[in-house]
């Protein structure tokens, strides 16, 4: 999984940079816009993560879904200038 994330990486940064695609507050890939480019990478990215959340809760002992709106937040804070991010209320918002 993580090499594949890996690999992935390029394409989702360069969809975030175009404004195709944010970080939802669920901790997964959304798009933002009309365009629906690369949706089978985005689709890919977003089932991976799930299971590596799930992983996680069961080795915290909690839920995917929380684990999944930790990382929503990691992410939203560490977002580059101009990339689309999805407050707690479900509001995008470009940073």
């Amino acid at each position: 999984i993580k090499t594949r994330m890996k690999n992935r990486l390029p394409v989702i940064k360069k969809l975030k940079t175009q404004g195709i695609v944010g970080e939802n507050n669920k901790g997964y890939l959304e798009f933002v816009g009309g365009k629906k480019e690369k949706a089978d990478v985005v689709a890919a990215e977003n089932e991976d993560r799930k299971v590596v959340y799930a992983a996680i809760a069961k080795q915290q002992g909690t839920t995917a879904e929380l684990v999944g709106k930790r990382r929503a937040l990691q992410i939203a804070k560490k977002a580059s200038p101009g990339e689309w991010v999805q407050d707690a209320s479900g509001k995008w918002i470009q940073k």
